[in-house]
């Protein structure tokens, strides 16, 4: 039986859970129509999803929606409160300073429907990472303005990583406000996708993990942590395969550091595996299945992992019920589906 808990001594808080402003999603077909940025991986992923199947147009309804629809889906699938935040690859493929405009209007369109639900709704704000300076304003803005609770990075924008110094201002500020980063999946960019295209392994089947996990990778040895050491990022999808491989990166990473190999590379202050167990916290977004959770829950800690859907892009109704066989007692379920989130994303009881 995985019929879910119908009067749980927990509330469920889904962690990763996707929204779009209209505006948006027309700003997404008139680039599909007009094709002005060389992005394989957008063109791939919302050249469906823009489309007229009867699966594109089921997703661009309840992705728009923050009100009836969505709060029933919820009901439906026994969430409580759902933590939003600007669907991928948000404002990151505009111009930097087009993307920042875009940014505050959307993040203030989502403060509006977060009031009209104040119990069920949390938010992340969306932000252009490559005009750094007004994308950490923009971060302190929202959060200290508009009580949203962090930020969403949808990876890469247009090829370009966060690890970078000149970019490091945006995680200075998420720093200094004690809210999370939520480093949330982009398809691989140009010069990664070609070999994902062919067989369809581009988006949330494969490329996500691997163009994300390397991401996350890129944060840890550039130092990041070492200048902020109080920086928190978010992983969703268990961790995009990072938990499984830790014992490996840190061999590796061990080694190469030392190597004088790469002029980029350079001994941390920690272990890798250390910052990805420290600073680092995971969902388990997309993965309806106990043993991966279970894994990230032993390997990084039972402090560390908590509940997400993905809603709409993954929208199993029977997850909860399947998540809710794990053996790991009433307190852990509540640690897993509730305590963790309210800790990380700052959501009273």
């Amino acid at each position: 039986m995985n019929e879910r808990n119908p009067n749980p001594p927990y509330k469920r808080i889904a962690a990763e859970e996707a929204w779009a402003s209209p505006e948006l999603i027309r700003l997404y077909r008139k680039e599909i129509e007009e094709k002005t940025i060389g992005d394989p991986g957008f063109h791939s992923l919302w050249g469906f999803f823009s489309g007229d199947s009867p699966k594109a147009k089921d997703h661009s309804r309840r992705i728009q929606d923050l009100d009836e629809e969505r709060l029933k889906d919820m009901d439906d699938s026994g969430i409580d409160i759902a933590v939003l935040s600007l669907t991928s690859p948000g404002v990151q493929i505009f111009e930097p300073s087009e993307a920042s405009v875009l940014a505050t209007r959307f993040n203030d369109e989502l403060a509006e429907g977060i009031a009209r639900h104040p119990d069920r709704y949390v938010g992340l704000a969306a932000f252009s990472p490559l005009d750094p300076t007004n994308a950490a304003k923009e971060i302190e803005r929202a959060v200290t303005k508009l009580g949203l609770r962090g930020g969403i990075l949808n990876s890469h924008t247009l090829g370009t990583y966060l690890d970078d110094e000149q970019y490091w201002e945006i995680f200075e500020a998420a720093e200094a406000l004690g809210v999370p980063i939520y480093l949330h999946p982009q398809t691989p960019p140009a010069e990664m996708i070609e070999p994902f295209l062919k067989r369809g392994l581009d988006a949330a089947v494969y490329g996500f993990a691997c163009e994300t996990g390397l991401h996350a990778l890129r944060l840890v040895v550039s130092g990041l942590f070492d200048r902020f050491p109080k920086l928190q990022i978010v992983l969703g999808h268990c961790g995009e395969a990072l938990p499984y491989w830790l014992s490996r990166i840190d061999y590796m990473h061990g080694h190469i550091s030392v190597s004088k190999r790469y002029p980029n590379v350079h001994p941390l202050k920690r272990k890798a595996s250390d910052y990805l167990r420290e600073n680092f916290y995971y969902t388990s977004s997309g993965v309806s299945w106990a043993p991966p959770v279970m894994f990230v829950r032993e390997v990084i800690g039972a402090d560390r992992i908590m509940y997400a859907m993905d809603y709409p892009w993954q929208f199993v109704q029977s997850e909860i019920g399947l998540l809710e066989q794990m053996p790991i007692g009433e307190a852990g379920l509540k640690q897993f589906f509730e305590g963790n989130a309210r800790k990380v994303f700052r959501i009273g009881a």
